[in-house]
């Protein structure tokens, strides 16, 4: 049975990768067949046939009959993706008990105390990284906002200060009752309606030259996490960098940051 492209690319999209839509969308068109015959028809390689029918069927796909040969039920679109609703469901919440335990146990502060002594022997270099997505920008930054001791510095614009108070706001509030001094420098409207509820967290300013459309934060003086890209790329594309260097962040941002700062209304 062909289907059009529009619907193979739907089945990728909801995690099922080439041989299981094609194996299911054969299936579907004949409601019960063998693997051979389901191999032929969608033409995917015989030796990967069983793997693949068994990974439908653990997906709630596909029905297993014990009958010799061995026979493939196809369950109906809609029940098929509630099954598989439900199965998501339940691994995500074994996997997060299995977390949380892991989060209380004594493995989690070897594996700290592991990461610590190694952190002390790295090149400041080696600890650097790219970052694609703007997803991955912002879970960078939490992560640095959270463990933030003494100051943070961000430079923004006014779109990219409304994600950071929308993602980062409570965060940040945290980080500021716990004496930590925030800094914002961003292009901002006149009437900017986040101004109010930032300076309850944060000291702004506001950046009159338009051209100057960067994205930073520095983070006591030895984090950085810098955007590479415009934000107005896909934010799938959007490009950053991070760095945990005292170089960097305190000889070369930072200074530049401050300097930037004391020149802004």
């Amino acid at each position: 049975m062909v289907v059009s492209q529009d619907v193979l690319d739907a089945l990728r999209q909801i995690g099922l990768n080439l041989y299981e839509r094609k194996l299911w969308v054969a299936l579907l068109s004949r409601s019960t067949s063998t693997a051979g015959e389901l191999s032929s028809l969608a033409k995917v390689p015989h030796s990967r046939t069983y793997d693949v029918l068994e990974s439908l069927a653990d997906k709630g796909f596909v029905v297993i009959q014990s009958s010799k040969p061995i026979k493939y039920v196809a369950v109906s679109p809609n029940e098929a993706l509630e099954r598989a609703k439900n199965k998501l469901k339940q691994d995500l919440e074994v996997k997060i008990n299995r977390m949380k335990k892991l989060q209380n146990s004594s493995v989690i502060k070897e594996l700290e105390k592991l990461h610590k002594k190694g952190v002390k022997i790295v090149e400041p270099g080696e600890i650097t990284g790219s970052l694609k997505g703007r997803d991955a920008l912002h879970r960078q930054l939490e992560e640095t906002f959270k463990n933030a001791k003494n100051n943070i510095s961000i430079l923004t614009t006014q779109k990219g200060l409304s994600d950071l108070f929308s993602v980062h706001g409570d965060i940040l509030k945290k980080a500021s009752g716990r004496g930590v001094k925030i800094r914002i420098a961003a292009t901002l409207g006149k009437n900017d309606s986040l101004l109010k509820d930032i300076k309850n967290f944060a000291e702004i300013k506001r950046i009159k030259n338009q051209n100057l459309i960067g994205r930073f934060a520095v983070v006591d003086d030895s984090h950085v996490v810098l955007a590479l890209t415009d934000e107005s790329v896909h934010p799938s594309q959007d490009l950053s960098l991070w760095s945990r260097s005292g170089h960097v962040a305190g000889d070369v941002l930072g200074p530049m940051f401050d300097c930037l700062w004391e020149n802004l209304e």
